[in-house]
This record gives C-alpha cells, structure tokens and sequence, in this order.
C-alpha cells in the first residue's frame, strides 16, 4: 500500500498558494492508519521513550497512538488558555503566520526521555517550540517524528539538533 494515495492533497488552503497536505483521509483508512502507525513505531526501535508529547490537534491521534504502543505517558501541548493547571509557553513562527503553544509545568520532569510526534514538518515551528518546552522542563529530545514532511520548507534543517524522521515526504508546494 503507498500511503501517499492515502492523503488528500487540498490547494489554497489554509490561504492561497499553500497545497494543504490532508492526513484525515488516511487517518479514516484502517489499513492505512496501522501502517503508518507500525512504520512510525519501527522509528523508535531502540531508543528508551518516557513520554510523547503531540502538538493540538492532529499531532494528539499519531502521539498517543504511538505512547500507547511504546508503553510511554502522552503530554497534550495546546493552544493558549486550553490547559487547566500551571503551563509554560513557546511562541513561533509557522509557514502562514505564527502560533503559540502551551505544556503543563508537571508535564514532564527532569531526565525524561521525550519524543516529540506531529502529523506534518513544514517549517519546523511547531515541533522546535515542543522540543524548547520540553528541554526548559527538563526532559531530553530523544526523537522527533512525523507522518509527513515537505521538502524544501526548512523543517528539517531548523530541527537539525535533534534525530528526525518521517514516514513520507511530499513537495513544499
């Protein structure tokens, strides 16, 4: 199965000029979604995972996936105001603007083990800003993964201290 055919592919959105590349439609296939989710689990043989944090909002369906598998503690990072306790907070930019994102204080302590998991790297800037939040509580950027990258954005390069993979790549258009 090429789980390429898997992902909708939407022009000018969020704006125009950006092709939206679209993980529902093969996260809604069940052949698709363990596959991708056992490919990206293979990712992780051999490193010691303590917690996997996932970025609001498709980043929470392959993270906890993924936290589960490996026997790991999941750690929601969200948007502004969306947390109830004590939260930390990183801002950046992102390929059509910029964000801010938010982890709870007690969300991960000194010396864990961290996996940062996202759905799509494009620019970098969401992932960059879970891996600062999880160094400032402490925590260890073991791996950062994702379903999709998109070549030619910068991600990769902006995350170039940390080990990096993904499951399929598509143009930066």
């Amino acid at each position: 199965m090429d789980l390429k055919e898997t992902v909708r592919s939407i022009r000018d959105f969020p704006k125009e000029g950006i092709v939206f590349r679209d993980v529902t439609t093969l996260f809604k296939d069940p052949k698709a979604f363990h596959l991708l989710m056992n490919k990206m689990v293979c990712s992780f043989e051999g490193m010691d995972v303590d917690v996997v944090i996932g970025p609001e909002a498709r980043g929470f369906t392959v993270a906890s996936v993924l936290a589960y598998v490996m026997h790991a503690g999941f750690v929601p990072v969200r948007k502004p105001g969306k947390l109830p306790a004590e939260t930390l907070s990183y801002s950046y930019d992102l390929e059509y603007g910029s964000d801010t994102i938010e982890i709870h204080k007690d969300a991960i302590a000194p010396g864990m083990k961290v996996a940062v998991v996202d759905d799509l790297l494009a620019t970098g800037g969401t992932a960059l800003a879970a891996c600062k939040l999880a160094e400032q509580l402490g925590g260890e950027v073991v791996a950062v993964r994702f379903a999709i990258e998109l070549e030619g954005m910068g991600g990769r390069e902006r995350l170039k201290d940390y080990d990096v993979g993904s499951v399929m790549t598509f143009p930066g258009d």
